[in-house]
């Protein structure tokens, strides 16, 4: 396993974060199975958040509980905040009410005492900026958080948030989470900049094009029975790998064959390629998806093939927002 800096913090993470959305797993031995093995296999880095949840079953901080019990030093953990929680009005959003009784929340889930990195997960177009960022600022002072970041924030969003932090004196953000892939590379327009004129880390979200680049997909042909798109609006499906993905698809396959290497291999490299990313969050959902995203791990894409899939790639958003 590789480890590196989140950003211009001093806290190592692995370049593989292990993600607790579980959009396939309904077994919560199995969900517990997979952190003992991630951990095992090297991975400190474990990306969760309050309303994530084994399908039908516990939220996930309360699957994560009983290793973080056996195994608190071994990992950073982040959660995040901001979702609809309950009913009533200020039971969502970046409000320092809501802030501060979801934190709270979230440790008794977890079972600890901090939280390692905590994100914010959208903007909240309804609450200053202001007010946030002294609410996560409490909770950095009270040592029930050690660091703070964004999810899916634009990035003059981010830019805000960092100024309000400076005037406030408030601790500054030191990651974001955003999607990032060969089938979205949209946060190389603007965030890119933002993210090495400020030394953030960056954690990619949907590194695959939520499975799509795993190799397990061809277009033109309707996705296998039992997995995840399957499921989904064949129109969607459809249009997600419509136009480039076709070229982003038969170059990986390409590159993929000529390595040894599988399309999801290859495609989780490209990410980790890029200087301005620190992690990739692979949302796996059992131990073998795990070891094959793992096997992106130790090697380096020439510059010719990285330059292959760039050009495949260029200029690529396909939005897995609500998927």
């Amino acid at each position: 396993m590789e480890y590196v800096r989140l950003g211009s913090a001093g806290v190592k993470v692995s370049r593989i974060a292990l993600g607790l959305g579980f959009r396939g797993q309904s077994s919560v031995s199995q969900a517990r199975r997979l952190i003992e093995y991630a951990i095992d296999s090297g991975v400190n880095f474990i990306d969760c958040a309050n309303f994530y949840r084994v399908q039908d079953g516990p939220l996930s901080e309360e699957v994560l509980n009983p290793v973080l019990r056996k195994r608190r030093d071994e990992v950073v953990v982040t959660s995040k905040v901001f979702g609809k929680m309950g009913a009533g009005p200020n039971d969502g959003g970046s409000s320092r009410y809501h802030v501060h009784s979801q934190v709270e929340r979230s440790l008794q889930r977890l079972g600890t005492d901090h939280i390692d990195v905590y994100l914010l997960h959208q903007y909240d177009e309804e609450t200053p900026i202001e007010e946030t960022v002294r609410a996560l600022d409490d909770l950095v002072t009270a040592g029930k958080v050690r660091y703070v970041g964004v999810c899916n924030f634009a990035a003059w969003q981010v830019c805000k948030a960092l100024w309000a932090a400076d005037g406030a004196g408030a601790d500054p953000l030191v990651t974001v989470q955003n999607p990032y892939s060969l089938l979205n590379r949209s946060l190389e327009t603007e965030m890119f900049g933002l993210i090495r004129e400020h030394e953030l880390g960056a954690m990619a979200f949907s590194p695959l094009g939520a499975g799509l680049l795993s190799g397990l997909y061809t277009p033109g042909e309707p996705p296998p029975s039992g997995s995840l798109w399957a499921s989904k609006d064949p129109d969607r499906y459809d249009r997600s790998l419509e136009n480039q993905g076709h070229a982003v698809i038969d170059a990986l396959r390409g590159i993929a064959a000529q390595r040894d290497k599988t399309p999801g291999q290859v495609a989780l490299n490209w990410v980790i390629s890029k200087p301005e990313i620190t992690v990739a969050v692979s949302g796996n959902d059992t131990i073998e998806q795990l070891d094959e995203n793992l096997g992106a791990i130790g090697w380096q894409l020439s510059e010719g093939e990285i330059d292959c899939l760039d050009r495949a790639s260029e200029g690529t958003a396909v939005s897995f927002v609500n998927l």
